[in-house]
Order: C-alpha cells, then structure tokens, then sequence
C-alpha cells in the first residue's frame, strides 16, 4: 500500500460524478503530519526528493524526506528544550526559507500550534498578533534590510507571552541562533502518548486573516486540515509524484499550504521554492525552465505581469498543468495562457477559512471567466438571502453546508461571536458571492461588502475588471464604488497602466467605451483614476475600501 492508499481507499474516478459522489478520505484519530507523513515517506523512500530551493543569490539546497524527519526531529527537541509543548503558540516569520518546512514538521511533532506570518508585518501588527494568540516563541528570518527583525525588536516589550526568539540566518544579539542550537538534539524523536498524545482535532495552525476591513481574525485548522489539501494537490493542480510543483506564495499566506506544503508532499510531490527577494518575471520564468516545473500555479497578477514582460526566450516546455488562485481569473489571461503556453488555466477558489471549494478537475473541460465546480469534500451551494437555494443563473451567497468537513476551519480562534455568526444556520457563510450556469459551472461576482449598488443595478466588480484588463493599456485594475447623490453609488476603477502607456483624458475615454462594448452598458467606470500600485493588504489582497471614496464623482449624467 502506498502512503496516499492509506488515506484515500480510492484514488480513480471515471468522471466528476464519479468524484463527487465516492472520493473519501481516511482520517486517522491521531493524523500528525510530522510523523505520519514526513517520517512516514522517510521510511518507506528516504531518498524521496521533498524540497527543491534556491534564492536570488544562487543558494540552492535540496531536501530528501528523510533529510526533513532527521532535521525536523532535532528541531522538535530544540523546541522542546524551550518549554515548547502540546498547545502552544509558534509565530514563524520565513519567507520562502527551507527552515519554514522543517520548523512546521517540528512543531507538529510537538502538538504545537504554527501561525505563519508574512515579512510586511510592523510592530503595531506583530503586537497585536502576539499577544491575541498568546504566542509563546517567535521563528524570523533576518533578510538583507532586516526590516521584520527591527519591527518584531520594537514589538516584543509589549509581548509578554514570548519566552524565546529565534533568528535565521547567522547571529544577532538578544536572539538565540537557529543553525548552531540543532547541533545538539538526535535525528530521532519519540512519538508523544499518554496525556501529550496529540489528535487530529487538536489545534495545529492559525492563520490571520488578511481582511480588506477590520481587524484580522485567527482562523484556526486542526491536524486533520493537510489531510483536506490531498483534492487541492492531486486533483486540482493535479501534482506529479517525483515532479517538481511550484506554487508562488509566501509562507505567511494560507495559498504557502495549500501549494507549498501540505497536499504536495502527501502526494510525493518535490515543491520547488523559489525564495525570491521580490518578484521579478524574467527572474522567475528562468527558474521555472530551469528546474523543469511540472506543475505551476500562481495569482492571476503574476501571470498578467509575466505576460506583460514577454514569454518568449524562457523554456516552459516541462510545465504539464498550470493553475491559478487568490483572486479571479479574467478570459483574457486565460486565453494568453493558453496561446503561450498551450494549456487550459485550472483556476481553483477558497479561502484562508478552507481547503479548495471549488475549482477546475479533470473530468471537464475548463470554461473561461468560471472558478470551476465544487470538492468532493464540500457541499456547496448558491443561496439568497433568507437562505433558500437559487436557481441556475441567479447571484447569490456561497456557502458550505457540511461545516464538519475536512479541511474547514474550526471557527475564530478565542472568538466565540465571530465564529457563530460564520456558523450562523448551521451553515459556513463564506462572505462571497457568485452564480451557477446549467452546467455546473460556478462564476464568481465579488465579496459581499464589495457589491456596487447603482440606480437600482447590482454590479459584481470582478466582470468590470475582467473587462477593463483586455485593453492593452491595462496591467491591473481595482473596481469599487464611489457615492453619487442621485444614484447611489457609481463605479470607479483605479487602474495601473502597462509600459508604453500615460494617464489621459482620451483614454479614459477609451476605457470607459471598451466597457461599454464589451458589458452593460450601465456597468461602466463614471470616475477613472491612475495609480503607480494598487494597495495590498500583507497577504496580497487589494485594499479595495482604501480606494473608494478617493475622489467626487463627476456631474450626473444620464445614462
């Protein structure tokens, strides 16, 4: 048997109905990542190739899972020797380093809880964060300006939960050295029992929820949530075992395991991990080429930035399956792709809160502008608001009605009243909205507070922008309202311009008719503004709340 037959009895499906009606997956009542599939694969193939890394400086290292159970083994005893048990809080800040796979695999040996964090972050944010999850030890990768370390130096007097500071790489003062402490602890280390047994409905990752608004929220996954990941990596972006997957993420985005971690190596699966300072296309396409990625999934931005830069000269000859998530995929990067490439986009669509919803399978042919249809793991439906299904065509609220699912979150961690208004019906209110064609296919329309209500008319922001990025002129754009006293509201774009390109009132002219031809005449841009760079929240969602309001809106005119 092998180790992915352990948990799923069944792996073959003949179509999507097949999928959906019989995949199941086995969960273990003491599932443990660490052990069960890190040393698990070290066992059976020690010299499994698990982790391929490099960085912008020429550093590469690769890692066999048998090197990972060896080196997160002494790392869980490392951790140990910190007062680091079942149930406490770790706040990892890494980058893509290669540490971050061997600290994760470590802390789940330990019954420990992981919060991954981006390199962003300033001392009002690690703050707050340290102390609402009373995080115990912090894990930071001091880079070249050393930014996050001076932010988490700033932050840690007003911590008090933090008991221990771990710096990567080299030496700083006040910190305790990753590389020199693991010297000391044995490759082994013995699986917990009796009252530290650790269980798969045990808390083992919370991840702050980058919110366009409000404060973030701790979502909190238990030690069955990988388990969930095996549809996202295997049937979504359709991993191959023994060939290099990439996925563009930073370990403090919940896209790092859903593409980096979990699924893939449960799968057999060599992440490739480009550790990259910032992202650069022509850097990034060059990787790709040269370490023959098999399969590739990235945000829809990266591919239109790729695109902007020019395909030709790299070498995407290896890429088998290519995919997209994070936001929205318009038909105008899907059809690029697939001219450059010669491959269909599989767009795939969750959240922070789960596993893969919905998404693009192998079983059906993927449709341009559709985010595909839903896991075998979640039922998923369309509903309105006094929660009654729609009917095909109808914009609605997505929401998942099997809340035990593996994969979903337990709730908001140490927020009870969040959680239940989440869980409100007895059903997960994902907060999105979208509608379903006769076929079975899902179209997004927007999040729900990001609806634009005019004279009467709904308007989805993602279709004005979708549109908007099939001129040339476009490289990325955010659709939001703006008031008007007539109306109500009005649309707004805020674009960023490709190369070549200048703010003018002609073009915002041609804009504004390029929408006109190609949607409803009424779901037109009234105000038009131009930006060097959208906002971005940490986690790499557009900061669409920042940009409304940013100008008067234009006289009122007829439609």
């Amino acid at each position: 048997m092998s180790l992915l037959e352990k948990y799923l009895p069944r792996m073959e499906f003949s179509s999507y109905e097949d999928f959906i009606g019989n995949y199941k997956v086995n969960v273990p009542e003491d599932f443990n990542f660490g052990f069960d599939i890190i040393d698990g694969w070290a066992g059976a193939e020690p010299d499994k190739q698990a982790l391929i890394w490099c960085d912008d400086n020429g550093a590469e290292r690769r890692f066999t899972f048998g090197d990972l159970s060896a080196l997160s083994n002494r790392a869980a005893g490392y951790f140990k020797s910190l007062g680091v048990g079942k149930g406490d809080v770790v706040m990892c800040v890494l980058r893509r380093r290669y540490e971050y796979w061997i600290v994760a695999a470590a802390l789940c040996k330990l019954g420990a809880v992981i919060i991954p964090a981006v390199m962003q972050l300033t001392a009002k944010d690690i703050i707050y964060r340290l102390n609402m999850a009373k995080v115990k030890v912090v894990v930071c990768y001091d880079d070249s300006d050393g930014f996050i370390v001076s932010q988490m130096e700033q932050a840690l007097p007003e911590c008090p939960s933090v008991t221990a500071r771990i710096v990567t790489p080299g030496a700083r003062e006040g910190w305790l050295p990753w590389e020199s402490a693991l010297g000391g602890f044995p490759d082994t280390f013995e699986r917990p029992s009796g009252d530290s047994r650790i269980l798969a409905d045990d808390p083992m990752l919370i991840y702050f929820t980058s919110g366009t608004t409000g404060l973030p929220k701790m979502a909190l996954h238990n030690f069955a949530h990988p388990l969930g990941h095996i549809v996202t990596a295997k049937y979504w972006q359709q991993v191959r075992e023994n060939k290099p997957h990439m996925s563009v993420s930073d370990s403090g985005w919940a896209k790092f395991g859903w593409g980096k971690m979990y699924g893939q190596l449960i799968c057999g699966a060599p992440v490739f991990a480009y550790d990259m300072e910032k992202f650069v296309p022509a850097k990034l396409m060059e990787n790709i080429g040269k370490y023959r990625v098999a399969t590739f999934c990235a945000p829809p931005t990266m591919y239109r930035f790729m695109l902007a830069d020019g395909m030709d000269g790299y070498d995407f000859s290896s890429i088998e399956h290519c995919g997209n998530a994070g936001e929205p995929l318009s038909p105008e990067v899907f059809n690029k792709i697939k001219d450059a490439w010669g491959l269909d986009m599989h767009e795939g669509f969750g959240q922070t809160e789960s596993t893969v919803l919905i998404a693009n399978f192998e079983w059906f042919a993927p449709r341009p502008g559709s985010m595909g249809k839903p896991s075998p793991l979640y039922d998923v439906d369309i509903v309105d608001e006094d929660g009654n299904p729609c009917e095909d065509g109808e914009e609605g609220r997505v929401i998942v009605r099997n809340t035990s699912a593996v994969g979903l979150f337990k709730g908001y961690h140490l927020d009870e009243k969040l959680t239940a208004e989440a869980f409100a019906g007895g059903v997960y209110d994902t907060g999105d909205r979208a509608w379903r064609d006769p076929d079975g296919y899902y179209y997004f329309v927007g999040r729900g507070d990001d609806m634009i209500k005019c004279s009467g008319y709904r308007i989805g922001p993602f279709e004005v922008e979708s549109v908007l990025c099939e001129h040339d002129a476009v490289l990325e754009c955010a659709v939001t309202a703006a008031p008007d006293p007539k109306r109500g509201q009005v649309v707004k774009a805020t674009v960023v311009l490709n190369k070549g390109w200048a703010p003018s009132d002609v073009l915002v002219k041609e804009l504004q008719d390029h929408v006109k031809r190609l949607t409803a005449p009424y779901k037109y841009p009234r105000i038009v503004e131009f930006i060097d760079e959208l906002p971005k929240t940490v986690g790499g969602k557009i900061k669409r709340a920042q940009l409304r309001n940013t100008r008067e809106p234009p006289p009122c005119v007829p439609y």
